[in-house]
């Protein structure tokens, strides 16, 4: 019989998103994490449990007759896990908000926090930053329970949301730029200036704010890759390209040397408040939904 010792829940997610995936690559964007972490990850879960998970040729992965028979098994251990982490945030009171931005909006967190306090007076919120690399803000890896998140997300059927805010995609530049001195700008007028994009690992995201469909099929030039608000500036600033940006984010880095402008010719983006669909019924997370559709009138 084979003894396997400390396999951490970690590796069996690694593991499933794998078996998932049968593509190394694509199963590290899902986790967003490198893959060679990924690779290097499943080789000593491999060893830890004595047998081969994964054949690897160049045709491509499969799953061993080893790695089907302990596919189910890891499965269930993550939901169990996660189920449990549901009940320990719900029996210590507390609820994790992911954002990779503030939401700002006209106190649009303090007025969610004082419904849902009032419904709730003991339970904890805490507030968790992440970086632009993670798409869905801490929902991904379980580091939130509810997060503020741009649409689209990445593996959408994951997740349910309810829409905070639609605003129109602005246009931010280095104010000496030629299109700066126009009060709009076509965006057939920025299909060849080098744009910022968010890193790979966004995903859809990332081909959303480089507004890839409204293109026409014509590739756009990346000038740099920001990760967070001050990587923006920074890069707008010294020149290495133009970026979209949604209205409510516009006063972040619109400071010293940097304008937007509207652009016609974008549909307007979607600000959202997000959860897994696991965790749709959990009674705080449900809360925390209700409260922020009733601060935002959507209710």
């Amino acid at each position: 019989m084979v003894m396997a010792i400390d396999v951490h829940v970690r590796d069996l997610r690694y593991f499933v998103a794998v078996a998932e995936e049968l593509h190394f690559t694509r199963a590290a964007e899902r986790l967003y994490v490198s893959q060679p972490a990924l690779s290097k990850q499943v080789r000593a879960l491999e060893r830890q449990v004595g047998a081969e998970l994964f054949r690897r040729d160049p045709r491509g992965v499969a799953l061993t007759e080893a790695g089907a028979a302990l596919l189910p098994h890891a499965r269930r251990v993550l939901d169990a896990w996660s189920q449990g982490v549901g009940a320990l945030a719900a029996a210590r009171g507390t609820l994790v908000v992911g954002m990779s931005t503030s939401p700002g909006r006209g106190g649009l967190l303090p007025a969610i926090r004082s419904r849902f306090t009032a419904a709730h007076p003991d339970t904890v919120l805490r507030l968790r930053q992440v970086s632009w690399e993670d798409p869905t803000a801490g929902l991904a890896d379980g580091a939130a329970d509810v997060a503020f998140v741009w649409l689209p997300l990445p593996e959408a059927d994951r997740y349910g949301w309810t829409v905070v805010a639609e605003e129109a995609r602005l246009v931010a530049l280095p104010e000496r730029h030629p299109l700066a001195s126009r009060p709009e700008v076509d965006f057939a007028d920025l299909l060849d200036e080098p744009f910022l994009a968010l890193p790979a690992s966004a995903g859809p995201l990332r081909d959303y704010w480089l507004a890839l469909e409204e293109r026409g099929g014509r590739p756009p030039r990346i000038g740099a890759e920001i990760a967070s608000t001050e990587e923006t500036y920074e890069a707008l600033v010294a020149g290495l390209g133009v970026c979209l940006v949604a209205t409510g984010n516009a006063p972040l880095i619109s400071l010293g040397g940097v304008v937007t402008r509207p652009v016609r010719g974008l549909s307007p983006s979607r600000y959202a408040l997000a959860w897994r669909r696991e965790d749709g019924r959990r009674p705080l997370v449900r809360a925390y939904a209700q409260a922020c559709r009733r601060a935002t009138g959507r209710e």
